[in-house]
C-alpha cells in the first residue's frame, strides 16, 4: 500500500509538471539569448533599404523614434516591415509589443495586424497587405469581423500554417484554416499590449499580455507543427473602409536552448515543408461555435495523461481482481 501511495504522489507531481509547461517555459526576456539581428527595437537603427539595414519596410509604413506605424488611422492603407536576415534557429520565441488605436467606435474599425514567419518577404497581397498563398506561419490580430454570422468576439487572435496552397478566407475571417485562437481586448488600451509566439520541438504556442498584469495568458497551444529554418520575420497591417493606427513598438527574438536528438540535428531544416499533423481538418472549425481548436495531435501532456489514466485503470482492475479472488478463496474454504 505504501508503494502505491508513493507512486500516486510521484504521478501527481509529474502530471502537474506536464499540465503547466507553457507558463513556466515562456522566457522572461533573458538578454543573453536575444538575437539582435532578428529584433526590431528603439531607436530602430538598421531600418531602411541601406546596405547595412536588417529591416525593410513597404507601403504606408512610417518609422519614428517611438514606434513603427504600419498604417495610419485612414482608409485603404497597407504597410509592412520585414527582417531581411533569414532565421536559422530551430527553437525560438518572438515577443511583440504593439498598439492598435484609433477614433472609430467599437465595431467600426479595422482591419488588424499580421505577424509572419514566411519563406518570402515584402510580397504585398490581400491578407493584411501580404501574399495570400504564403509559405510558413502567420498569427493574425484581427480587429474587425467580416462574417455577419459569426458568434465570436473581436478583436480575435488566430494562427495559420500554410505550404503555399491554401487561401486565407477573408469573408470568414480565416476560420476554415485557423489552428486555434482567442478573443482579446487589445484596442485603445492605455497600457502596453504584448504577444509572444513560441516555436519549440514542433509545438506552437501563442501567449498574450494585454491586461497590464505583467503575466502571460495562453491563447493557442498546438503540437505537431513543422516549420523550416531560413524564413523571414515580418509584420503587416491593412485598413479598408474602416481604419486604425497599427503600431509596432518592438519585435524581440530569443533563442531557446533546446537539445535535439542526433537524427533531428542531421536533418536539413531548410527543406522542411510547413505543415501541421492534425486529427481533424482545420476546416472543422467552421462548425465549432467556440472557435477552439479541436484537432491537435496527441502529444506532450495529453499523451502522458492518457497513459496515466490507462495505468491507473490497470492498477484499479488488479486491486479489484485480487479482492474478488481472495473473497472467493475464503468462501470455498467454508465447504471443507
Amino acid at each position: 500500500m505504501g508503494n502505491f501511495k508513493a507512486f500516486g504522489n510521484t504521478a501527481l507531481v509529474l502530471l502537474i509538471s506536464r499540465l503547466f509547461p507553457v507558463c513556466c517555459d515562456i522566457t522572461d526576456g533573458n538578454a543573453e539569448h536575444l538575437k539582435r539581428e532578428h529584433s526590431l527595437m528603439k531607436p530602430y537603427q538598421g531600418v531602411g533599404n541601406g546596405p547595412s539595414s536588417q529591416w525593410d519596410f513597404w507601403g504606408s509604413t512610417l518609422v519614428t523614434s517611438s514606434y513603427v506605424r504600419l498604417t495610419p488611422d485612414e482608409g485603404s492603407k497597407q504597410g509592412s516591415i520585414w527582417n531581411t536576415v533569414p532565421c536559422y534557429l530551430k527553437d525560438w520565441e518572438m515577443h511583440v509589443q504593439f498598439k492598435v488605436h484609433g477614433s472609430g467606435k467599437k465595431g467600426l474599425h479595422g482591419d488588424g495586424i499580421a505577424l509572419w514567419y514566411t519563406k518570402d518577404k515584402l510580397h504585398p497581397g490581400p491578407v493584411f497587405s501580404n501574399n495570400a498563398l504564403f509559405q510558413g506561419l502567420a498569427v493574425f490580430i484581427d480587429t474587425y469581423s467580416n462574417d455577419d454570422a459569426t458568434d465570436r468576439s473581436f478583436p480575435y487572435i488566430s494562427a495559420m500554417v500554410n505550404n503555399g496552397t491554401v487561401n486565407y478566407d477573408h469573408g470568414k475571417d480565416g476560420r476554415s484554416s485557423e489552428l486555434g485562437g482567442c478573443s482579446a481586448e487589445i484596442r485603445n488600451r492605455e497600457h502596453d499590449t504584448y504577444l509572444a509566439i513560441r516555436y519549440s520541438r514542433g509545438r506552437l504556442t501563442v501567449m498574450i499580455d494585454v491586461e497590464d498584469k505583467n503575466e502571460w495568458k495562453e491563447c493557442i497551444d498546438i503540437g505537431g507543427v513543422r516549420l523550416p529554418t531560413g524564413y523571414f520575420f515580418g509584420a503587416s497591417a491593412a485598413t479598408g473602409d474602416l481604419s486604425d493606427n497599427h503600431d509596432i513598438i518592438s519585435m524581440k527574438l530569443y533563442q531557446l536552448m533546446v537539445e535535439h536528438t542526433p537524427e533531428e540535428e542531421n536533418l536539413d531544416w531548410t527543406k522542411i515543408e510547413p505543415s501541421v499533423s492534425l486529427l481533424k481538418s482545420p476546416k472543422d472549425n467552421i462548425d465549432d461555435p467556440t472557435g477552439n481548436f479541436r484537432g491537435t495531435a496527441l502529444t506532450g501532456w495529453k499523451v502522458f495523461l492518457l497513459l496515466l489514466c490507462a495505468l491507473l485503470g490497470i492498477v484499479v482492475c488488479a486491486v479489484v481482481g485480487a479482492v474478488v479472488f481472495q473473497k472467493r478463496q475464503e468462501r470455498n474454504k467454508r465447504f471443507y
